[in-house]
């Protein structure tokens, strides 16, 4: 998988909802209203990166969740990063 470029990278960020490039990496921080919704959320990611093959680096305490992107064979952000930061962005808008 090819590694995107700054300029790539920057279009995909203007159509994605709440994320940055932080350390090289895509970043979103979602805040829930407890923790049995944000784990519901984490689940629905968890099963769509798995059918993906593709998996984020995330940290969650209570109702906080940070989810980081990255593909590490390629040293960057790919397509792969985009098409799950796009999915995890669908699931945030049905909750």
């Amino acid at each position: 998988m090819k590694k995107l470029d700054s300029e790539a990278i920057q279009q995909a960020l203007n159509e994605l909802e709440g994320w940055e490039l932080i350390d090289g990496m895509l970043q979103r921080k979602l805040v829930f209203s407890n923790f049995i919704t944000c784990f519901t959320f984490m689940t629905k990611i968890a099963f769509e990166a798995e059918k993906m093959n593709h998996h984020p680096e995330w940290f969650n305490v209570y109702n906080k969740l940070t989810i980081r992107l990255s593909t590490h064979d390629a040293n960057g952000i790919t397509d792969l990063d985009i098409k799950l930061a796009t999915k995890i962005d669908q699931f945030a808008t049905s909750i």
